[in-house]
């Protein structure tokens, strides 16, 4: 939108804060999910500790999109942080002597805190770019794929982080940590945050989250089936299964495959943010039309299905897990990985090219209320599908969603010019 010095000194701004919000949230997550395991909780209680995380990103991301709308998208962005400090403090106060039914409910609650922070901190980041990216030569795309891509580099990292301080500092040690550090990005980013995002309007209404654009319709029903294909497999099943391959048992063993789980979790979301960022490369946008790139992403969206249709079938022709078959499932979720992250980037572009400048946040709002909800349908359905059917059932139903997201994306048209009502 602008090539203006403080445009960019905001975009970079903005992309601190949220790498910084990232990787605590990435650490969160590994955290939870290892110490909890060790504690006995089967892969639906698992599942559980999540659920509110991603029912309150729904709820948020429609809220979130008026208030920025309202208020301004600084105010957001420094809610979603700060909300994430207050999340990790209060998750130092669980009680190991608690009950599993208690302990469930309390993290539960401390994780939807956390779900309402990540998700405001990223609409406000998402928002941003819209407004500051330059408009020329395929500016847009270049702007969202490195902020999205950098950003999915960097919770990478945290996942590593997460399951390194977990092995070596313990549960409540690890969360103090990161409570401190990101208290103090906070306020550097409170102090340093220059102009350039707009303050807010008073008159914006509640009702206009809900977007009358066909396009951010069917493209927000696409994510749903995306990201609900994605976190089927990698919220519990997969973790859960390498976990149960990779330790012996013994306090050693836990280790070493926390570090192993950590590693490949990481190493997995660090490349697919680096084919996030190049993906305006990848796709050679700057050379084609945005009807091209409308069409691509049906045609990625079936590439993906391939993936997780032939790991079904490699975990269905197995007889346990055997060497060959983790390799295979290593591999192939990596590919799975790489083309899921021209899908995810191209999605990320499109919202931004379907909607208008005086309405982003709504609809970037309404986007994201739509990825919250295909995370918590791929949460709800990784711990329940493990337990029901084990790795077949887990891997079957990803690439039934993929298919899903592949149909609702070829409803999408190069009319992008919408009039909103």
């Amino acid at each position: 939108m602008t090539d203006r010095p403080e445009g960019l000194s905001a975009y970079i701004a903005v992309t601190a804060a949220y790498w910084a919000f990232m990787l605590t949230d990435g650490a969160l997550r590994m955290l939870v999910l290892l110490h909890f395991h060790t504690l006995g909780f089967s892969p639906v209680q698992l599942a559980y500790l999540f659920v509110l995380y991603e029912i309150a990103g729904m709820v948020t991301n429609l809220a979130a999109g008026w208030i920025a709308a309202r208020f301004g998208l600084t105010s957001t962005l420094y809610a979603g942080l700060g909300l994430q400090v207050v999340a990790l403090l209060a998750l130092t106060q669980l009680d190991p002597n608690w009950a599993i039914g208690a302990s469930v409910a309390f993290v539960m609650i401390v994780q939807g805190a956390s779900g309402v922070a990540k998700d405001l901190a990223k609409m406000s980041s998402k928002s941003a770019v819209k407004l500051l990216a330059p408009t020329e030569g395929g500016g847009l795309f270049r702007w969202v794929a490195v902020l999205t891509g950098s950003k999915n580099a960097v919770k990478g990292l945290g996942f590593l982080l997460g399951a390194a301080m977990l092995a070596t500092l313990g549960f409540q040690a690890a969360i103090i940590v990161m409570a401190v550090v990101l208290a103090v990005i906070l306020f550097a980013v409170i102090r340093l945050m220059p102009p350039g995002l707009p303050k807010g309007r008073k008159g914006a209404k509640f009702s206009e989250v809900f977007s009358k654009s066909a396009n951010v319709n069917w493209l927000s029903a696409a994510r749903v089936f995306l990201f609900g294909a994605r976190d089927v497999w990698f919220v519990v099943g997969i973790p859960i299964y390498f976990y149960a391959v990779l330790s012996d048992g013994t306090e050693e063993g836990n280790r070493a495959a926390f570090f192993m789980i950590g590693t490949f979790m990481a190493f997995w979301i660090i490349l697919y943010g680096v084919i996030q960022a190049n993906a305006p490369k990848i796709l050679r946008a700057s050379d084609r039309s945005e009807g091209d790139l409308i069409r691509a992403a049906r045609s990625w969206a079936v590439m993906l299905f391939c993936i997780p249709a032939a790991l079904t079938l490699a975990v269905l022709l197995s007889s346990g897990p055997e060497t060959w078959l983790t390799i295979t499932l290593v591999v192939g979720l990596l590919v799975f990985g790489a083309i899921f992250a021209v899908n995810s980037s191209l999605h990320s572009y499109l919202i931004l090219a379907f909607t208008k400048s005086e309405r982003v946040t709504m609809d970037v709002g309404f986007y994201y209320m739509a990825n919250a909800t295909g995370r918590l349908l791929g949460t709800v359905l990784s711990g329940f599908t493990y337990q029901v059917g084990g790795l077949p059932l887990v891997l079957g139903t990803a690439a039934v969603m993929v298919a899903l997201a592949a149909l609702t994306s070829g409803k999408l048209t190069d009319q992008t010019t919408e009039a909103y009502s």
